[in-house]
């Protein structure tokens, strides 16, 4: 797949903004990784204290079709793992 790391970046440094004002997002080191979600974070969990996923609710069927990585991550992860749901409507 090709991707343009530069709006990749950008869009991180965008989200990360947005979500934790802009000194909070300063306060971060942060790592553009290309990979299946499951696997970059499995990798990055090694040696943790804990690992801190999102989940964006799929739900019913199309989890079970498509898998979760939040589950699969909290299943097989060397560290305890947090899984933030989004609020409810």
């Amino acid at each position: 797949m090709d991707i343009d790391e530069e709006e990749a970046r950008e869009r991180m440094r965008h989200e990360l903004t947005d979500v934790l004002g802009a000194d909070g997002a300063g306060a971060l080191t942060t790592h553009l990784v290309h990979g299946n979600p499951t696997d970059v974070l499995l990798r990055a969990a090694e040696g943790a204290e804990v690992l801190v996923v999102g989940s964006r609710g799929r739900g019913g069927f199309a989890r079970a079709l498509l898998g979760s990585v939040s589950m699969h991550v909290s299943q097989h992860a060397s560290c305890p793992v947090v899984i933030v749901r989004p609020e409810g409507p």
